[in-house]
């Protein structure tokens, strides 16, 4: 098990982590660790915001996403970019979304979607730097990285290869359910009904959208998903 949380926080991070080598079912049990890694990310930047001046709320807010993009690899803006993209070019069109997602150019489309959801990211950030509520901060990414193993319990793959194929085929099942049933229990506890409901909401548009266009997700329409619950519920908790 340390090994599949070694992976889950190699993936999910830019933190230096070095193993052997890992089994397709480590890989796929790494998937049970994706919350702790969320929390792991929303300490070190609550962390983070305890040392910014709240009196430059704006500037702090920059340099706290900022901090946000470069621990996590910028992976899941990545995932957006490619999907924005893919989602007005492949229109009516399975296939040629997929084959617009593999490109790695970034078009007009994937820069406007980038800049207006970091945007949005920053003016959230501002409001938790001058509230000092970081709760919500650190909820919203667990939340939103627990979604990733939902999307795999529930929802095809589509491509045949892959990291997330393999994820996918060695999904463990039992211990996923047991992690999202805990993972919800004390969420419920910590923040109530409302911001996980319009969470879940969220959740299932996205899921339904993916389903509609492709009959499934690949890898970067996950990273899309991660981006925009992350939004989500931020947003949510803040007003909620």
């Amino acid at each position: 098990m340390w090994l599949s949380f070694q992976i889950a926080l190699q993936f999910l991070t830019i933190i230096p982590v070095s193993y052997a080598s890992a089994s397709d079912q480590q890989l796929g049990r790494s998937l049970v660790f994706y919350p702790v890694i969320g929390l792991i990310i929303g300490l070190i930047l609550s962390g983070l915001v305890s040392v910014l001046p709240v009196s430059y709320s704006l500037l702090s807010a920059a340099l706290l996403l900022t901090a946000w993009v470069l621990l996590t690899g910028g992976l899941h803006i990545d995932g957006l970019a490619d999907s924005a993209d893919a989602w007005l070019g492949g229109i009516g069109n399975k296939q040629r979304t997929l084959e617009i997602m593999k490109d790695p150019a970034a078009g007009p489309i994937a820069v406007v979607v980038l800049a207006l959801s970091l945007l949005i990211k920053l003016a959230l950030l501002e409001i938790v730097i001058s509230s000092g509520e970081t709760s919500a901060l650190i909820w919203s990414i667990i939340l939103a990285r627990t979604a990733m193993p939902l999307l795999f319990l529930t929802t095809n793959y589509v491509r045949p290869n892959g990291i997330g194929a393999v994820l996918k085929q060695y999904l463990p099942v039992k211990q996923v359910k047991w992690m999202l049933l805990i993972t919800i229990v004390i969420a419920l506890f910590c923040l109530g009904f409302t911001p996980l409901l319009l969470g879940l909401i969220v959740f299932l548009l996205l899921r339904y959208t993916m389903e509609h266009r492709l009959d499934g997700f690949t890898g970067d329409t996950a990273g899309a998903m991660v981006e925009l619950l992350e939004i989500s519920f931020l947003l949510f908790l803040i007003l909620f």
